[in-house]
């Protein structure tokens, strides 16, 4: 059986979970990542990777633009820094979405 996401209710309205996805690929100056996905899912694994909450596909999709852009010239000398820096990123962007005036 599949699970399937539904919306969910959050204090600031609709919410959709999403599990961040991405490449990591070898390069002459390292490992970048690319390629960023969210995947809509009823069972988010933080265990093993990001899950984020989305209250549109917009702000979806401007999210992984911004990812885009800011590995985007990045180097990495192994895969777990490159997690930990898109994990870091990903939840400081989760924490402050709602704080007014915040630009990430």
């Amino acid at each position: 059986m599949v699970a399937v996401a539904e919306r969910s209710e959050s204090a600031n309205g609709p919410v959709v979970i999403c599990q961040l996805h991405w490449r990591t690929d070898p390069g002459l100056r390292g490992l970048a990542c690319s390629d960023f996905a969210a995947t809509p899912t009823a069972a988010p694994d933080t265990e093993r990777g990001v899950a984020l909450e989305f209250s549109t596909d917009a702000e979806r999709d401007a999210f992984l633009r911004r990812l885009e852009d800011a590995f985007a010239a990045q180097r990495f000398s192994n895969n777990a820094a490159a997690f930990e820096a898109v994990k870091a990123l990903a939840l400081d962007w989760a924490g402050n979405k709602d704080v007014k005036g915040f630009h990430w």
